[in-house]
């Protein structure tokens, strides 16, 4: 009992000590030492402090360093960097890009009246307006075959004469650009200068002072897969929004962290979906509700590791299985081993991913106790042997019984409405065996928490609850009430979604019984046995 408490206690200390770490280096990311004495001369004033007149001006370019051309598609002659705006414009796309090749953005924030080519105080930066992906797939009804392709899809059939190799990236339109400058007086010093801002910083010498220009970002996190548009040989002009907003040193700082991390997860191979994912996470999220969202993920991870823990600790020790529902174990190892093979197949966030994989594996260990269950290896051929039940097992078995019985006149006629529902009505992006899953799965997500009710059955029947599991399922209460969070937050399939609030109300009911039925000496707990035959003496009784 003491090392099972230590490891414990060592788990969550790391888990603390991780957290404040977490939260030192947050506070040293969004907080910046300014300058105390301005009159130093280590100190950085912003040029903008000025009130000089600004431009703003928006070139296309074939290659970063414009080398081959540039076309002006936009400019704001009286830009006023504490004023937010957003233009669309109508950008003419060369033959080059048009023949799946890039086009870039060059962004100049200079003073108004001179070509930003000719000022020698201009600040600029280079985007691409044009990512590579693959196309979205055809999406298919599973009952006729037939196709529903998009707009973009019937082009692409045009242009090329016939079907396009599918998994082949085609040049795309990033229909949006978000700027940002830093509109705040801050005053920098040179001797602790961050690191991430000294690549925007350009400074000049204005007499005695040292002058930095404008802090000018390009927002990357803002462009999303949802904003992109497919372009083909008759994409002659497309549309881009042009946004424009002031920021913070603070989030300007953090924002580049986070830019820089997503990058960096693209270098190692994640795909642009992968990638939008994440930003989705920073881009769609406050950002205090974001901060919150970091420490709520912690939480889970360790909530998930405790339940875990007390899951298999419980199972190992348990000798009988009175009182629990041996159907509901089977289902939910089978439900969830296919959910997670559909969470998987939707590449959804691998925080769900991943407790869900590993969830996948307990629940078939716990069948194997569950049935009492052996596997005697002859060769490579393996043989199943079940074990006997006694007199109370079998009980709980009628009861089991009785209850998926009754459950069964409300179960299949639902199972089968979904199913034929989806067969007929939804379209799927590619013909896999999870497709055609998928209208069982629809069953498995909307009434599966109908298989959980066995078990409220067996006990309202032996009117106890000690036979359950509480600490695992303590832990797994506080993570279904922070998934109610995440099901917001972090992309996931709508049905999962779904499922996390219908989780709340099963839960609940288990309070109630909780409640209801109170535990005593008499009633015997989650190992099989009962406190009065535990404390039997085993010799002669003595008298008080």
């Amino acid at each position: 009992a003491w090392s099972k408490t230590s490891f414990t206690t060592l788990i969550v200390g790391v888990f603390v000590v991780y957290v404040l770490h977490t939260c030192w280096v947050m506070y040293g990311i969004v907080y910046t030492k300014p300058c105390e004495n301005p009159k130093f001369d280590n100190c950085l004033k912003p040029y903008l402090a000025g009130k000089t007149r600004l431009q703003l001006s928006i070139y296309t370019a074939l290659r970063p360093n414009a080398d081959g051309g540039h076309t002006l598609i936009h400019k704001e002659e009286n830009f006023d960097v504490e004023s937010k705006f957003e233009r669309i414009v109508n950008v003419s796309l060369p033959k080059k890009t048009r023949k799946n090749g890039t086009l870039y953005a060059m962004v100049f924030v200079h003073q108004a009246g001179m070509s930003p080519w000719q000022d020698p105080r201009q600040v600029h930066l280079v985007t691409q307006l044009t990512t590579y992906m693959i196309p979205k797939p055809l999406e298919v009804s599973l009952i006729s075959g037939e196709e529903a392709p998009k707009p973009e899809q019937l082009k692409r059939k045009t242009s090329t004469g016939g079907d396009s190799a599918v998994d082949r990236p085609v040049s795309h339109w990033r229909s949006r650009l978000t700027l940002n400058v830093v509109s705040e007086d801050f005053v920098f010093d040179r001797d602790f200068l961050p690191s991430d801002v000294h690549r925007y910083l350009k400074v000049f010498q204005n007499g005695k002072k040292m002058v930095y220009l404008p802090l000018l970002f390009v927002d990357e996190l803002s462009n999303r897969v949802k904003d992109l548009m497919e372009i083909n040989s008759t994409s002659i002009e497309l549309p881009l929004t042009i946004s424009y907003d002031t920021i913070s040193l603070g989030k300007l700082r953090f924002w580049i962290h986070m830019q820089d991390a997503v990058y960096s997860l693209q270098q190692f191979g994640f795909t642009e979906k992968d990638a939008d994912e994440i930003k989705g996470i920073f881009v769609d999220t406050n950002l205090y509700l974001l901060a919150l969202t970091f420490f709520v993920a912690a939480f889970h991870l360790l909530f998930d590791f405790l339940a875990f823990k007390n899951d298999i600790s419980f199972w190992k020790q348990k000798k009988s299985m009175v009182g629990m529902s041996s159907k509901a174990v089977l289902w939910r190892c089978f439900s969830t081993i296919v959910i997670f093979m559909y969470l998987f197949d939707e590449q959804t966030s691998l925080l769900v991913l991943i407790p869900a994989g590993i969830g996948s594996l307990i629940e078939v260990w716990k069948v194997k106790k569950a049935f009492k269950i052996q596997i005697i290896w002859k060769g490579v051929r393996p043989t199943f042997i079940f074990g006997k039940s006694d007199e109370s097992e079998r009980r709980t078995e009628e009861y089991d019984t009785l209850a998926m019985k009754y459950l069964s006149y409300l179960l299949y006629p639902m199972c089968i409405g979904g199913a034929v529902y989806a067969l007929v009505f939804l379209r799927y992006k590619r013909f896999t065996l999870l497709t055609l899953m998928v209208p069982f799965l629809t069953g498995v997500y909307a009434f599966g928490f109908l298989f959980m009710l066995p078990q409220l059955f067996v006990n309202y029947k032996f009117k106890s609850v000690a036979h359950l599991p509480w600490k695992a399922f303590m832990y797994k209460a506080f993570n279904t009430f922070i998934d109610d969070i995440f099901a917001f937050i972090i992309t996931m399939p709508t049905s999962h979604r779904l499922a996390c609030f219908r989780d709340d109300v099963v839960f609940l009911v288990y309070l109630y019984q909780r409640w209801l039925y109170p535990v005593d000496k008499t009633r015997m707990n989650e190992y099989g046995l009962s406190y009065d035959e535990e404390e039997k003496p085993k010799g002669k009784a003595h008298e008080d």
